[in-house]
């Protein structure tokens, strides 16, 4: 019996596999426009099909711009970097800038703008420090343009980053910028009377300043650093 059912077998198995085969070749020879391959379907021969009119791709509408394009561009009708954004900056945006630019710029430019990232540190090439004078005299536009657009070996970051992260990434620079080029005369007079007082009191040996988190302790007179704090390794 088992040898008579052996060819019924062999016969089945192989009309299987067929059957398989056949369904695999046609998903492979479905009938589907390849990328940028000629296609005799068209009367112009290419597969490529160009946008109907007033077509927006999902993700583009630009909605509220009434011909001003500066808010996706960063440059005005000159092709010129914007000076403002085209929003208020808030607290709330400066602290969106600072995370988005810590997660997709600080590997580059550093997390004080001074172009000493991580990746810079292992090899790649090192972007202008956002300290120079050039881009510290740039307008806010123009970082959200090199954004956008890519400048040198840095690439666009629109496909990962919206325009709305853009533009507090751009105000997050301004305030590094700030941070580390700040003067004394920009200041309220109550702050900048309490920060010279600060500074006076750093110049004078033995003293805390207050904003330090002491208040202005002062060393006794030719107290070494030694003397407070007792070598652990000497046992009593």
């Amino acid at each position: 019996m088992r040898a008579e059912n052996r060819p019924l077998r062999l016969a089945a198995a192989a009309l299987l596999l067929l059957a398989a085969a056949g369904c695999r070749q046609n998903m492979h020879d479905q009938n589907k426009v390849r990328p940028l391959a000629p296609n005799d379907f068209f009367a112009d021969g290419q597969g490529a099909r160009p946008l109907p009119a007033h077509t927006v791709a999902r993700g583009d509408l630009r909605e509220g711009s009434a011909g001003d394009s500066s808010a996706y561009s960063g440059l005005d009708a000159a092709n010129k970097p914007v000076a403002d954004l085209p929003f208020p900056v808030t607290r709330q945006v400066l602290l969106r800038g600072q995370e988005r630019y810590n997660v997709f710029c600080s590997p580059c430019h550093g997390r004080v703008g001074d172009g000493l990232g991580m990746i810079v540190r292992r090899g790649y090439k090192q972007p202008s420090s956002y300290h120079v004078e050039r881009l510290r005299n740039a307008p806010v536009g123009y970082f959200f343009n090199v954004m956008t657009e890519g400048f040198g070996v840095m690439p666009s970051y629109a496909p990962q980053v919206p325009v709305a992260d853009r533009w507090a990434i751009a105000a997050y620079i301004r305030v590094l910028q700030y941070s580390q080029n700040a003067r004394l005369a920009d200041l309220p007079p109550a702050d900048r009377q309490r920060v010279e007082q600060d500074l006076s009191q750093a110049a004078r040996p033995g003293v805390v300043p207050r904003s330090s988190g002491a208040q202005g302790v002062q060393r006794p007179a030719g107290a070494a650093e030694s003397e407070e704090r007792p070598d652990p390794r000497k046992v009593p």
